[in-house]
């Protein structure tokens, strides 16, 4: 694997190279992507939404969390199976998460209200909701059946 900076006070404890020679690395803050034309980007575990490798094609899609009503982004390689490295995405992903509750609004489908930190504690929580697919995001009941499904996670579980 080439060298890849990192910021300083952080070391890479696991990396992969994908197929066309981008760079994969984690340290315990942050994961980096680093592609072959020299572009490398630094994404906080808190703010990486999910990370899912298909063994049906081989790729490792990453997406991040988004701004609500933009469009979220997601990183793809062609990745041969790693099982260290993946086994540390999961576990540097859910190291992050303090809360996650799924909450129905209409029948079983509904919104997750999640609250995250950043890996190291050293940031304030973020509290945030991702709506479940087929729920219709432009109605403002189901906005306000979420913002109230958050309020209420955050003052049951106070200050984390």
């Amino acid at each position: 694997m080439r060298a890849l900076a990192v910021a300083d006070g952080e070391r890479v404890l696991a990396g992969a190279v994908a197929a066309d020679g981008a760079v994969l690395a984690g340290t315990a803050e942050a994961l980096y992507l680093s592609w072959v034309r020299g572009d490398v980007r630094r994404i906080g575990w808190e703010r990486v939404q999910r990370a899912s490798w298909s063994p049906d094609d081989g790729v490792l899609a990453v997406s991040e969390v988004g701004e609500f009503g933009g469009e979220r982004p997601v990183h793809r390689f062609g990745l041969e199976y790693e099982a260290r490295f993946l086994a540390f995405l999961r576990e540097r992903i859910a190291s992050t998460v303090l809360v996650q509750r799924h909450v129905p609004i209409h029948g079983a489908r509904g919104v997750f209200v999640i609250a995250r930190r950043a890996a190291g504690g050293e940031r304030a929580v973020t509290w945030l909701y991702e709506f479940e697919e087929g729920v219709d995001v432009t109605d403002p009941a189901v906005l306000a059946a979420a913002e109230a499904a958050l309020a209420r996670a955050r003052d049951e579980v106070g200050d984390l």
